[in-house]
């Protein structure tokens, strides 16, 4: 499909709104709303301003953006005050930081239309070393097979911040993530409801002169880890709870094996605690696959809730 296909026929049936949330990006806000407002003329361009100390708000209402405060920190809290108040057929979210590609919006938003999806994720496709540091390419590379190991089939690009979203979907999402984990959740929502996705590539570029990333390697690539972790045992608590209870089971084995190996060579149990530590360990075993049959019955009727909320919203 062709970068910059003409959206008019669309824009005008649609309502599309361009979302941006934004931290200290004085140094590419301006460029950002003028590339979308030049790639999706009919649309609304908002910039959720996240307690900014520069200039972002005054660039971004200077360049035509629409612009609005949350002053809860962190990517996940903007993400979620911005899809709960903004009214639109389709939704598409871009950081503001000039690193993502306007020009591919126009393709984005006709895939979704088009094709009926419930998201569309804008793959990044680099060529610029400071584009993409070593580390994050490899922490994304670890991310993704997580997911895709946990969830079943993925993207190849799960924390791209370029993506479009259908009015249902964004309708049945229960946002929960604060910061930066907010992409990985959006992921896993799409795969647990098995929704019609599609991942196209975007170029991806190096952030603008004074520009400066507010990804913090570690901590948020502890927190994602979190997410991934929280989002095994809220959406697939059989499993989580099954893997835990073969642990126990393990480990119950373990130390009552030679304790039965004595009483059947002499007739005795001379290590009693050690009989009663493992017959504890073996009913938190037991206690565990009986969790996660009764939590998988909770999550299946949330999964259930979810795609009404989902199929409730009429199509176009």
């Amino acid at each position: 499909m062709r970068m910059g296909t003409d959206l008019k026929p669309f824009t005008t049936a649609l309502r599309v709104a361009v979302l941006i949330p934004c931290y200290n990006e004085e140094a590419a806000i301006a460029a950002v709303v003028t590339d979308f407002r030049k790639a999706l003329p009919e649309a609304d361009i908002y910039v959720y301003d996240n307690n900014s100390k520069d200039r972002t708000c005054e660039i971004a209402a200077a360049a035509g953006a629409i612009v609005r405060n949350e002053p809860q920190q962190g990517k996940g809290s903007v993400m979620r005050r911005m899809l709960s108040e903004i009214d639109a057929d389709v939704f598409v979210t871009v950081d503001g930081d000039d690193t993502y590609d306007a020009a591919a919006a126009p393709t984005l938003v006709q895939a979704l239309i088009n094709n009926r999806l419930a998201m569309v994720v804008g793959r990044r496709v680099h060529t610029e070393k400071e584009a993409y540091r070593r580390g994050h390419v490899l922490g994304n590379l670890m991310f993704t097979r997580s997911v895709e190991w946990l969830f079943g089939r993925t993207f190849t690009d799960i924390l791209s911040g370029y993506r479009v979203f259908s009015r249902a979907f964004v309708q049945s999402f229960p946002t929960a993530s604060r910061g930066f984990e907010i992409e990985t959740e959006l992921t896993v929502h799409a795969l647990t409801l098995s929704l019609p996705v599609q991942e196209l590539d975007t170029a991806y570029k190096s952030r603008p002169e004074g520009s400066v990333s507010k990804l913090h390697t570690y901590r948020d690539g502890w927190r994602i880890s979190l997410m991934i972790l929280r989002l095994f045992r809220t959406e697939r608590p059989q499993l989580f709870y099954t893997l835990i209870g073969c642990a126990l089971s393990v480990l119950a084995i373990s130390f009552i094996a030679p304790v039965i190996v004595t009483f059947l060579e002499t007739g005795l149990v001379p290590r009693f605690p050690t009989a009663i530590l493992s017959t504890g360990i073996a009913i938190s075993a037991l206690l565990s696959f009986v969790c996660g049959l009764i939590l998988d019955t909770v999550t299946q009727g949330r999964r259930e809730a979810k795609m009404l909320a989902y199929l409730a919203v009429p199509r176009r």
